[in-house]
């Protein structure tokens, strides 16, 4: 795998060839411009039918009060979680389908839903109160987050590339969530500026007051805590071998069941007394957020810990220098590339920066998955695909991560020999290049005065004006040397 000859021949074509040569055309309903244009038709049909419902609800004051208010929370909870997806960050198609999804499809599938079983229970036990009750805590857990579901479990079967582990379960999750949350705070502040311009309360005092502090600041990431269950079963999913049939079937059933149980649990929390909402609060909801939190943070470092064990293979193919797996397994470092880059290139370049260290990312993941036995079908034609990609931004990309490389490197205490050395008691002065030089053997690579890609002789790796310490890198990894592939563009 990491042996892959310099220059792989181009991918075959994704629908295949048969053997006389003549590509196979796939049926009408097989075509990625139909399969789009239906979705694209379903969720924009759904978005019409939503906001007609909202506004016969709300009116049209209260609806435009309502989007005004709603809206507030939705770039917080969708750059959080697109800097938990920053390691190897998925397409932003993905993210616009799933909060298209949760703001339209999955808030009237709810809708409908709700309000038919809940006139049902009311018909059936004569008893409104209760089915209200029943409706809540029962029936619009299991609608709500079956609905939020479907779009986690769309990304999963038809985005499969996309979707390699738990942090892109929770991204999904989560941002499908935000937008279903996104029209239900719409629905329910703008119900409540209704009810609020009929008794005539206004300010603090007033119903939409309370219910913008209710579901705005004090918990706006309830729904997307609730569905991140889900999207946690997908990726464990995700992450289980072709062999682990059960692991597969079961885990995303039981992250859907678990997040039912705490969206129950948190609609019927105004039953339990007077202070049931904040016992809730505070003994579910902040302790599951808190560990939430810790477990993408620690599935980030490890995505991280990946990338700087599996890269260092294509070092040694000469598809990467010695530097990139550490840049690249650093934010910071890849942070001060994307910088570099931007300021020395313009804006395009850094964002070529950044799809080169996404493209790494995605070789480095797809590596580790085929030492595991995890990798597809298309394990080759997904890897050369990957290199291609590298080699096509190379130019761009590597002085910057060279760049990075250097600044974040961490220092190496090189400790002075117990015997005489020159230049010290006496024994007489040497030039303060080799000087420089002699204190870089405490490094990774040592400082190695040659040419970086075009650039003047300079130390790669350290830096001469620090006389006590040495800059480096410290792999131990044992691949041999090797160039990097002439380019015959």
């Amino acid at each position: 795998m990491a042996i892959s000859p310099p220059f792989p021949p181009r991918p075959p074509h994704p629908g295949g060839a048969p053997e006389d040569g003549v590509l196979r055309h796939a049926h009408w309903w097989q075509r990625r411009r139909v399969r789009y244009g239906a979705l694209i038709t379903l969720l924009t049909l759904s978005g019409l039918v939503i906001l007609a419902l909202v506004r016969e609800q709300t009116g049209t004051e209260g609806f435009l009060v309502g989007l005004g208010l709603a809206v507030l929370p939705v770039p917080l909870l969708v750059s959080a979680f697109r800097w938990l997806d920053r390691v190897e960050p998925g397409p932003w198609r993905n993210l616009v389908f799933a909060f298209a999804w949760g703001a339209c499809a999955a808030a009237l599938i709810a809708i409908i839903a709700n309000s038919f079983a809940t006139r049902w229970i009311a018909t059936a036990t004569a008893d409104p109160s209760s089915a209200d009750t029943l409706g809540a805590t029962v029936i619009a857990p299991i609608v709500e987050e079956s609905a939020k579901a479907a779009a986690v479990l769309l990304v999963f079967l038809f985005r499969r590339r996309d979707f390699t582990g738990i942090v892109d379960g929770v991204v999904i999750a989560g941002v499908t969530a935000t937008g279903f949350a996104f029209t239900e705070n719409i629905l329910y502040l703008g119900t409540a500026f209704g009810t609020d311009q009929l008794t005539g309360d206004t300010g603090i005092a007033s119903v939409t007051a309370a219910t913008f502090f209710v579901r705005v600041v004090m918990s706006p990431f309830a729904h997307p805590l609730f569905t991140v269950m889900t999207g946690i079963g997908f990726g464990v999913a995700a992450l289980s071998g072709d062999r682990q049939h059960l692991r597969r079937v079961l885990v995303p059933p039981a992250g859907l069941l678990l997040a039912m149980g705490i969206h129950a649990l948190w609609n019927g929390s105004s039953s339990f007394g007077e202070f049931g909402f904040f016992a809730v609060y505070a003994a579910i909801m902040v302790p599951a957020f808190g560990l939430l939190t810790w477990l993408v943070v620690w599935t980030r470092q490890r995505e991280l810990r990946t990338v700087r064990e599996e890269l260092p293979a294509y070092v040694a193919a000469g598809w990467l220098t010695p530097a990139e797996p550490f840049a690249l397994g650093s934010m910071r470092a890849r942070r001060l590339a994307r910088e570099y880059a931007g300021r020395h290139l313009g804006k395009p370049a850094a964002r070529e920066v950044a799809r080169y260290e996404a493209y790494a990312t995605s070789l480095a993941f797809l590596r580790h998955r085929g030492r595991r036995g995890r990798a597809g079908a298309d394990f080759l034609v997904r890897e050369r695909e990957l290199l291609n990609e590298l080699w096509r931004r190379m130019d761009v990309a590597r002085p910057a991560l060279d760049h990075a490389a250097r600044m974040t490197a961490p220092p190496v205490r090189v400790v002075a020999p117990p015997w005489p050395v020159p230049g010290v008691y006496g024994y007489g002065q040497v030039p303060a290049q080799a000087q420089a030089q002699a204190q870089g053997h405490g490094s990774g690579f040592g400082h190695l005065t040659a040419p970086v890609y075009g650039s003047p002789a300079a130390p790669m790796y350290g830096s001469p004006a620090a006389p006590s310490y040495g800059y480096g890198y410290g792999y131990g990894y044992g691949y041999p040397a090797a160039p990097a592939p002439h380019s015959h563009r």
